[in-house]
């Protein structure tokens, strides 16, 4: 997904790309053990002895980013936002209650009988459907990623991955100074808001549009996405 990216900014950055907890090769989830992927984030920080450090993340990064910027702004250098940022769900504070379970017993059971290529299937599509111009240049590598994901996450009670609404009382109280840039693409089926809330809280935060791109800006538009990033990194020396 990275790769874009990573095989540039590694030239003038020490860049490090992981995957989550649960995706990838990383160890996998429980249905009974409460974590969250920016408390993962900052335990790794913590091994690789990184104090600060500029996070960007994408769709799920997005919001962890936000996380991040809710409980640990003083471990950022700046955040890039892109596709993703405030996610207004339940956050750790509020465990699953055994209606939501029943709930998810009921969704889990549909996408059993629906079968998970069929969702896949039509993830990926939508996906590519957010695109502009270049889409169809990223059916092949998206397509791989997908297919190659386990799928644990939607069959299974997944707790309460991100901090969502915990995190985010904590930024409004906290109002971070990290410098923060929010990522768009526009394209005519990738909706986003023009003016996301989370601005309201943010003092040194920006947003900004790539034309012609859709949710997967990064490996749609890797040239126009980076030189975005780079001028905002510049900023931050």
């Amino acid at each position: 997904m990275w790769n874009g990216q990573f095989y540039v900014f590694a030239r003038n950055y020490r860049t490090i790309r992981y995957d989550l907890r649960g995706y990838g090769k990383s160890s996998p989830q429980s249905e009974d053990y409460q974590f969250t992927h920016v408390e993962d984030l900052v335990a790794l920080m913590d091994s690789l002895h990184i104090d600060k450090a500029h996070i960007v993340g994408l769709s799920l990064g997005g919001y962890i980013g936000t996380d991040m910027l809710g409980w640990f702004p003083e471990r950022m250098l700046s955040a890039v936002l892109a596709s993703g940022n405030l996610r207004k769900s339940k956050g750790p504070s509020q465990p699953m209650t055994s209606d939501e379970a029943a709930l998810r017993d009921k969704e889990i059971s549909a996408l059993k009988a629906r079968g998970i290529d069929a969702m896949k299937k039509e993830w990926f599509e939508g996906l590519v459907a957010s695109g502009g111009t270049l889409r169809d240049s990223i059916r092949e590598p998206l397509w791989k990623m997908i297919y190659d994901w386990d799928a644990w996450q939607p069959l299974h009670k997944e707790v309460r991955v991100t901090a969502g609404m915990d995190a985010f009382e904590e930024l409004k109280k906290k109002r971070p100074e990290v410098p923060v840039l929010i990522l768009e693409g526009r394209s005519e089926n990738n909706r986003f808001p023009e003016h996301p809330e989370i601005l309201d809280y943010l003092p040194n935060a920006k947003m900004m549009v790539i034309d012609d791109c859709g949710h997967m800006l990064n490996m749609e538009r890797p040239k126009e996405f980076n030189h975005v990033l780079n001028e905002f990194l510049v900023l931050q020396k």
